[in-house]
């Protein structure tokens, strides 16, 4: 027992090294990048339709992302603020849940069903367009064509980068409410609903809570499949 939970310990570990190493590789980087984004702006999205509606959305080349919606509260604002980062990590963690559940197929029908929902209601930008239409056909490609092990650890690499983006993508806006809190976006806006609360209160929530999700998530994921 001890020895296939070292196993599974390594492997984890590994997945989330070469995810680290994928995501800083040059143009292939910022191309990956996106899965984390598209997660990301599709948080805010989902919670801005309780109470308003959402325009578009816009995925760039260099991995950053847009969400343009209309709100007629101001609860309602705050909680599209809080959306991005939450619900990116919170996706973070629910793919190492049903990797351990040893349900990969949710999670291939929920990231298929993110690029669906964006391709249908959001994104109209000639690089978004096709970022989605890309990814959607190499992963289904290499879903049909791949054995299950690769299937497995395909959706293992993905559920890697979306950890370790969410991480990351909280670590730097945390960073940039420090030294720069007018631009450190959802964190500035944040501030500027709240009024008492400054950017480097909320960049320092983004920080802890992606950390929480990443901890617990690997505890339900990798533990949970070398048990």
């Amino acid at each position: 027992m001890s020895f296939v939970r070292n196993k599974f310990s390594a492997k984890f570990f590994l997945f989330l090294v070469l995810a680290f190493l994928l995501i800083h590789v040059p143009i292939l980087g910022n191309y990956v990048k996106v899965i984390n984004t598209l997660i990301h702006e599709s948080g805010h999205a989902l919670i801005a339709l309780f109470g308003g509606n959402v325009e578009r959305i816009s995925l760039f080349m260099n991995s950053e992302g847009a969400t343009y919606s209309n709100q007629s509260t101001w609860i309602g604002s705050l909680l599209t603020s809080l959306g991005g980062y939450t619900f990116a990590s919170f996706m973070s963690f629910i793919s190492f849940l049903l990797i351990g559940k040893k349900k990969q197929i949710v999670l291939v029908d929920l990231l298929l069903g993110f690029i669906a929902l964006n391709l249908i209601f959001w994104v109209r930008n000639p690089y978004g367009l096709f970022w989605l239409c890309s990814f959607a056909i190499v992963f289904l490609f290499l879903l049909i064509k791949g054995s299950q092990n690769f299937r497995d650890h395909l959706l293992l690499l993905i559920a890697s980068i979306l950890m370790v983006d969410s991480v990351q993508s909280a670590y730097e806006i945390f960073y940039i409410s420090l030294f720069q809190p007018q631009a450190a976006g959802d964190a500035a806006n944040l501030a500027r609903l709240t009024g008492v609360l400054p950017a480097q209160f909320w960049g320092l929530f983004f920080m802890v809570q992606a950390l929480w999700f990443c901890i617990y998530g690997l505890k339900r994921g990798y533990y949970k499949l070398g048990s």
